[in-house]
């Protein structure tokens, strides 16, 4: 006999060794140990279809107390003799008796003579022996068993209570409020018990044996008189009554014990779906929202009016300001939940996530790139049609003033050259009339070029594929076409006079040198006050300075030009006077030309009045220029320090997810520290925007003083957050699998410098060459040979279930407490299912609702009914059904 069961016998022997001392037994006692034994008795007996009235007597032949000990043992014993001698009645007894020693239990003092004869006293104690021995003795609670244990029970129950102060078996109970205070505690229902009276012991015991026998399937075992009029209450009957009320309650507590831990699974299975519904929600309307983005992105349809590019590039910096951050975030959180979730599915010793296709966060990392793709090529072609258009409206503007011009030299022209007045003209009239039509042709030559540039300019427009390109190629062809025309009127209006000049004088060589002179001095003029109000556009502090020069060499032409029209004027006023001396019959006008001294003076002095102009419009360009300096240097200034500053902190974080310093919480703490101090210079990066939007307002398209651009600082700042919220997530992920799984910090340490020794490019993950390596130095005995290949290989689609070809440390550490793992959720929820199945092998679909609450046994049985089979008991969930909807086929 081992030490247990000697323990246990030794428990016993202290009872049986009273039966030997007190001969005679208090006739109180006796008739309650009377009716308690009976009572008990009969509530196995009544399973066999059968029951005992008198306990002295229905025992002696044996047969029904063989029958009791089958009942409630479970076992057979031997085949009982079914003669009627008393040789037959001992060998039951003694069948019976022998099987009660089998089980440890040493009978003192009690033979098989007696129990024949009906020895009250010796059948009181062989029930009781039986009672201690399969009622009793499987009762433990912490640390104690049997009588202790059975006591230590009722007194953590009815701790709680008034009036109630349970310290033994016999006058502890006397005012019924102990057994009341047992019922109350687990069916509060049944008993009011603050209406109870301590001073009412009868009304008490009453209550609870009515309550027991009618809700409780405890047969009333006392009498409340018995008790009440018994100055101290027979142990052994109110110990049997009270082990009925323990067996009843415990199996309850078990089914509760068990229903709450298949709570707890269903819970975790719950949330688990939902958290994978949550990821396939919150994935399919980021993809979405990434398939609605990118045509709009790609969307290369240019607009007529620089107004209405402007707008686009508006409505892009409000997609960057204000909708494209939320979708940054979500794109972290998603991220951020797959990891929890696969850690929990870890955890829980369930298959990895593995979401819907086109929906892997490789796939959307591989949309958010093709978002970023067409984002900056988006902008790129923003940037280049706003330069296009401004290209095209100066070129439209400068098209309009030069075309304006020449049509205001060419109106009436085409009559002049119509003219018949050659026909009726004398012969100086005629002479003049041909020096005006070669001062008119030197004029037309003039203009010569002014056409051809008309036209090129017009050719620009449409190779830059202008808006209204109709319109200009119209006004373009005809002027061409009326400049063709003057050409044909200007040589048939030659060939007429030059018929004709034979029968004309000499005209005067005054006024057709003044008329020479004046011509191209009036073109020069002309051409200087369409250059003086020429509009420009540059974009660099070199392109105005250039402008400065041209001007200041214009302006350094002046002093000349001056002295050129006083010649000309001068041969004006030396014509007057020759008129004047010689009253020639010209009435002082000049028949060469149309250019008066007055036309030469006003435009002169209009020539005057534009250079001042064209001098403040250059110079407040410059100040433009010197302003849009300053802005690129300003931003240049600001991007060279927040890009390294964005790639040391980048490099920090990855230093600190590698290194040992301190406990993962630590390490977390460490982590979110960079967190808050990223956050805090967001301001800068926002400042560096509004800079960002100053330059393009201004239409600054290059910066000599960075190599940044804000495209590179975004995108910077966005990977910065992102793996700043990766990390983190990294080691709360590590912090829960260590708690979840029972990791030291010491393990924690060298699981973290075993993988960090491997990393040799401290890329934070390793390749499968080295994390083999790893798994030697940590005592895994993989060989070369097909078996270590094969374990390899299975270890890999463990941590690598996507078989990106690389192992992190969340998926080594996961794969290493799982390895180290002293616990099996999956047996201990299997066993709950066994307690509430009790003898059967299927829990009803009525019990499984009554055991859990309404939301998870419904749950439940939705997730069992696929998985019935064709023997499945109806209406009943099976074993097998709730193993394999719990934890799938691969589990069972």
């Amino acid at each position: 006999m081992d030490h247990y069961d000697s323990q246990q016998t030794n428990d016993y022997m202290q009872p049986e060794e009273d039966w030997d001392r007190d001969m005679l037994l208090d006739p109180a006692w006796e008739k309650q140990q009377r009716k308690t034994f009976t009572a008990w008795c009969n509530s196995h007996l009544r399973k066999a279809g059968t029951q005992i009235d008198n306990i002295e007597e229905d025992f002696r032949d044996g047969l029904k107390l063989m029958l009791l000990l089958e009942v409630i043992s479970g076992e057979r014993l031997a085949k009982p003799e079914r003669g009627k001698m008393r040789v037959h009645k001992i060998s039951n007894v003694n069948k019976a008796l022998d099987f009660i020693a089998s089980k440890g239990v040493k009978l003192v003092s009690i033979g098989a003579e007696e129990i024949v004869d009906g020895n009250v006293k010796m059948t009181l104690g062989m029930i009781w022996t039986i009672i201690l021995r399969f009622a009793i003795q499987d009762i433990s609670v912490e640390e104690t068993s049997a009588k202790e244990g059975l006591l230590l029970w009722c007194q953590r129950k009815t701790a709680p209570y008034k009036n109630v102060n349970i310290q033994n078996f016999h006058i502890s109970w006397k005012d019924g409020l102990g057994f009341c205070a047992l019922i109350h505690r687990h069916r509060p229902e049944l008993i009011d018990y603050g209406k109870l009276r301590k001073d009412d012991p009868l009304t008490n015991l009453n209550t609870a044996f009515d309550v027991a026998e009618k809700y409780l399937d405890i047969p009333k075992m006392l009498d409340a008189e018995d008790i009440v009029g018994t100055a101290r209450p027979d142990e052994k009957a109110i110990m049997t009554y009270v082990s009925s009320f323990y067996h009843a309650f415990s199996g309850a507590q078990k089914a509760e014990t068990a229903a709450n831990r298949i709570c707890k699974v269903l819970a975790v299975n719950q949330e688990n779906e939902q958290l994978m519904e949550d990821y396939e929600k919150l994935a399919s309307d980021l993809l979405e929202w990434i398939r609605r983005t990118i045509p709009w992105l790609e969307n290369r349809a240019p607009e007529n009016t620089m107004q209405a590019m402007q707008q686009k590039l508006e409505d892009f910096r409000d997609y960057r300001r204000l909708h494209k951050p939320p979708k940054v975030q979500e794109k972290c959180q998603l991220e951020i939940n797959f990891n929890t979730l696969q850690t929990k599915l870890r955890l829980s010793n369930r298959p990895a996530f593995m979401p819907s296709e086109g929906k892997m966060v490789s796939d959307i990392n591989n949309a958010w790139g093709g978002l970023e793709q067409a984002e900056k090529g988006y902008e790129e072609w923003l940037l280049n049609e706003i330069r296009r258009l401004e290209r095209l409206d100066h070129l439209a503007e400068k098209f309009r003033q030069k075309a304006s011009i020449h049509e205001s030299w060419t109106d009436g022209k085409e009559a002049m050259l119509q003219q018949k007045d050659y026909e009726t003209a004398t012969l100086s009239e005629i002479k003049a009339l041909l020096k005006k039509h070669e001062a008119f042709e030197s004029d037309l030559a003039a203009h010569q070029d002014r056409v051809e540039q008309i036209a090129a300019i017009a050719q620009e427009l449409n190779e830059l594929d202008y808006y209204d390109s109709p319109s200009v190629n119209a006004r373009c062809q005809k002027i061409c076409d009326q400049w063709d025309n003057l050409g044909a009127l200007t040589q048939k209006r030659r060939e007429a006079l030059e018929r004709t000049e034979k029968l004309l004088e000499t005209i005067d060589q005054l006024y057709l040198e003044y008329a020479k002179r004046a011509a191209p001095f009036n073109n020069w003029m002309e051409g200087a006050m369409e250059d003086l109000q020429d509009t420009f556009i540059v974009h660099t502090i070199e392109e105005i300075q250039g402008l400065t020069t041209a001007h200041e060499q214009f302006k350094a032409t002046l002093p000349d030009a001056d002295k050129e029209r006083q010649a000309i004027l001068g041969i004006h006023n030396e014509v007057s006077k020759i008129v004047q001396t010689y009253h020639v019959n010209m009435a002082g006008t000049n028949p060469y030309t149309t250019i008066s001294p007055q036309e030469i003076n006003g435009k002169w002095d209009h020539v005057r009045q534009l250079v001042p102009r064209r001098d403040q419009a250059l110079m407040e360009e410059h100040t433009r220029q010197q302003q849009n300096e300053r802005l690129r240097k300003q931003f240049g200034a600001q991007a060279n320090v927040i890009g390294p500053w964005i790639q040391t902190k980048m490099e920090e974080i990855g230093r600190i997810s590698i290194e040992m310093h301190g406990t993962l919480e630590d390490q977390l703490n460490h982590l979110r520290q960079y967190e808050k101090s990223i956050i805090n210079y967001k301001p800068k990066i926002d400042q560096l925007e509004g800079d960002h939007q100053q330059i393009q307002e201004a239409l600054i398209f290059d910066n000599k003083h960075t190599n940044y651009t804000m495209e590179h600082i975004r995108v910077g700042w966005e990977q910065l957050l992102t793996t700043i919220a990766r990390t983190i997530n990294e080691v709360e992920n590590q912090i829960l699998t260590r708690d979840a799984k029972g990791i030291s910090q010491e393990q924690m340490n060298e699981f973290r410098a075993s993988f960090n020794h491997f990393d040799r490019d401290h890329s934070g993950t390793l390749g499968p060459e080295e994390f083999k390596a790893c798994l030697i130095s940590l005592g895994y005995d993989i060989g070369n040979d097909a078996q270590g290949e094969a374990e390899f290989a299975r270890i890999m689609s463990i941590v690598d279930p996507n078989r990106l070809g690389v192992v992190t440390f969340q998926a080594f550490i996961d794969f290493m407490s799982r390895e180290t793992a002293d616990t099996d959720t999956a047996d201990q929820v299997m066993a709950s299912f066994k307690i509430l199945a009790g003898d059967k092998n299927y829990i009803t679909v009525d019990e499984l609702r009554r055991e859990l609450p309404p939301d998870q046994a419904e749950y439940c049985i939705a997730r069992m009914a696929p998985y019935s089979g064709p023997d499945a008991v109806p209406g009943a969930l099976d074993y097998m059904s709730f193993s394999t909807a719990l934890y799938g086929e691969s589990d069972l």
